[in-house]
C-alpha cells in the first residue's frame, strides 16, 4: 500500500505540483479510493454472509439461525472485514500526516468497539428471542438478564473507548472511577435496584410472564406481559398497560393469582344473608312437605327418626315446639345447599366443598358457600358461580326463609 502512495506522490511531483499540494492530493485520492473499496467490500461480504445464513436457515430444523438473521447478526459481522482493511490501510493513506493518522486510528478503534457492542447486542437479542420459544423458559424474566449483561458490556466498551481516546490506561481510568463511585451509584440507583430485584424475583419465582397479578398501589390488575431490568408491564383486563418498577415487587405487597391458575379449581366464596326473623323450627307437617325435595328427602327421613327417638326416650314434651331436639328451616336449607353444590357438575369434587353459617351481623345470618369450580376460565367460572346462586336464591322461599334487603323508600318530588 505504501508503494502506491509513493508512486502517486512522485507522479504528482512530476506533473509540476508543489510538495505540500502533492501530499494533500495523494492523501485525498487514496482516502476516496479507500472509501469506495471499503463500501464495495462491505456490500460483497454482507451479501455473501446473508446468503450463507439464509440458505443454512432454510435447511436447518432449528429456528435459532432464523432468529440470528432476523436480529441482523450476519449484517453486523460483515462490517468486521472492512474495518480491518481500513485499519491496515490508514498508515499508508496518511503517511505524510502522522497526526491525522493517529486521530483516524483512534476513531476506527472506537468504531471497532462500537461494532463489537452491536454484534454482542444482536447475539443477546437472538438468545432472548430463542429462549422465549422454549416452553420452560417462556415465563422467565429473560429481558432482565439480557439488559444486565448489556449494561456491563456497554460500561466496558465505554471504559475502553475512553482509554483509547485519552491514551490513558484502563487501570488508571478504573482507579479514578472508584473515586466517584458514590455519584455513579446515585445516578444508576434505579438500575441497581432493578437488577437486584430481577435476581430476587427470578430466584424466588415471585412473578413470571403470563401471571395474573393484582397490585393495588399501582392500579394494576391483569397479566404480566414483560419483565425487564427497570419495569414490569402488566396488561390490565381493560387492555390498558400499567408499568410497575421492578424493585416494587420486593418492596411492596401484591397478589399473584398463579396458585389459583395452577390448582385444580378456582375458589367460590360467596355468602347470602338470611333475615333473622324468618328463622324458625320446622313443624312435622312442614318436614313432611320438604321430603318431596329429592336432594334432602333421605336426610330428612333419617333426621326425623333420630329426633323422634331422642325425644321419646327422654320423654320430651312436644306440645311446645322448641322443647327437645328439632329441625330448623335454616339448618335444613344449609343441608340442601350443601347437597346441591356437591352434585353440581361445575364444582370440583376433589377439593373442599363447604356450606357454613357465619357469625350473625346487623343485617342477618350470612350463609356462605365455599367451593372450587372445575373450570378456571374467568367467564366460565362466573357462569358456574352465578348458576349455583341462581338456584340457591330461588330455593329460599321453599324453606320459608327470607333474604335481607335494605328497605327501599319511594317519594315524589314536587
Amino acid at each position: 500500500m505504501k508503494q502506491i502512495t509513493y508512486k502517486l506522490y512522485d507522479y504528482l511531483l512530476s506533473m509540476g505540483v508543489s510538495d505540500l499540494t502533492a501530499k494533500y492530493m495523494t492523501m485525498m485520492t487514496l482516502l476516496v479510493a479507500l472509501s469506495i473499496i471499503l463500501f464495495a467490500i462491505d456490500f460483497i461480504v454482507r451479501r455473501i454472509l446473508l446468503n450463507l445464513f439464509s440458505n443454512f436457515a432454510s435447511r436447518s430444523k432449528s429456528n435459532f439461525d432464523d432468529i440470528l438473521v432476523k436480529n441482523k447478526v450476519p449484517r453486523n459481522i460483515a462490517h468486521i472485514i472492512p474495518l480491518i482493511v481500513a485499519l491496515e490501510a490508514t498508515p499508508s493513506v496518511f503517511l505524510d500526516f502522522p497526526y491525522m493518522e493517529g486521530i483516524i486510528e483512534k476513531i476506527l478503534k472506537v468504531f471497532g468497539i462500537i461494532l463489537t457492542l452491536w454484534i454482542a447486542r444482536s447475539l443477546l437479542n437472538t438468545l432472548k428471542d430463542y429462549f422465549k420459544t422454549i416452553p420452560r423458559l417462556k415465563d422467565k424474566p429473560i429481558d432482565s438478564y439480557i439488559q444486565v449483561f448489556m449494561i456491563f458490556v456497554w460500561i466496558a466498551g465505554f471504559i475502553i473507548s475512553f482509554a483509547i481516546l485519552t491514551e490513558m490506561s484502563v487501570l488508571s481510568f478504573m482507579t479514578g472511577l472508584g473515586a466517584i463511585s458514590a455519584v455513579i451509584i446515585l445516578v444508576f440507583k434505579d438500575t441497581i435496584l432493578g437488577f437486584v430485584a430481577s435476581i430476587q424475583v427470578s430466584i424466588n419465582d415471585m412473578v413470571r410472564i403470563g401471571d395474573w397479578i393484582t397490585f393495588e398501589k399501582y392500579g394494576a390488575d391483569g397479566d404480566v406481559v414483560e419483565i425487564n431490568l427497570a419495569t414490569v408491564k402488566v396488561q390490565n383486563f381493560d387492555k390498558t398497560i400499567t408499568t410497575i418498577p421492578t424493585y416494587a415487587l420486593i418492596s411492596d405487597s401484591f397478589k399473584n393469582w398463579r396458585g389459583m391458575t395452577s390448582s385444580e379449581g378456582r375458589r367460590i366464596k360467596r355468602a347470602i344473608i338470611i333475615k333473622q326473623t324468618s328463622i324458625k323450627y320446622l313443624t312435622p307437617e312442614k318436614v313432611d312437605e320438604l321430603k318431596s325435595i329429592t336432594l334432602i328427602s333421605d336426610y330428612l327421613q333419617n333426621q326425623q327418626e333420630k329426633i323422634r327417638s331422642y325425644n321419646t326416650e327422654n320423654d320430651i314434651d312436644k306440645t311446645l315446639l322448641m322443647n327437645g331436639r328439632n329441625l330448623t328451616n335454616i339448618g335444613v336449607f344449609r343441608k340442601y345447599v350443601d347437597s346441591y353444590v356437591n352434585q353440581h357438575t361445575g364444582i370440583n369434587k376433589d377439593m373442599m366443598i363447604m356450606v357454613r353459617q357465619l357469625p350473625p351481623t346487623t343485617q342477618g345470618i350470612p350463609l356462605e358457600v365455599y367451593a372450587f369450580s372445575s373450570d378456571k376460565r374467568w367467564a366460565n367460572y362466573e357462569y358456574i358461580m352465578a348458576d349455583v346462586f341462581d338456584h340457591v336464591l330461588a330455593s329460599i322461599p321453599y324453606f320459608e326463609l327470607e333474604l335481607f334487603e335494605l328497605p327501599s323508600h319511594m317519594s315524589n318530588v314536587q
